[in-house]
């Protein structure tokens, strides 16, 4: 489920999206430690929103790099 408040984060870098999610991880940790159970909910919806993006991009690029999904592995005799 996307945060109501963000729009399109496809304008956003991979880089400054990595960034939101460090930054958004310390104010959940920080809410965590106060107890506030409305922002830990607000915080989790957000960084679900940036992750869904940036997972989005990885399974992209990776596709486009073309990497076989099988490892050989062969006995030398």
């Amino acid at each position: 489920m996307q945060h109501p408040f963000i729009s399109d984060l496809s304008a956003k870098s991979t880089e400054d999206l990595q960034k939101t999610l460090t930054d958004l991880t310390g104010k959940l940790n920080f809410a965590y430690r106060m107890q506030n159970q409305p922002m830990i909910q607000q915080i989790q919806l957000a960084i679900t929103s940036y992750k869904e993006e940036y997972n989005k991009r990885m399974d992209a690029l990776y596709n486009k790099q073309n990497i076989q999904n099988q490892i050989k592995i062969s006995k030398e005799s």
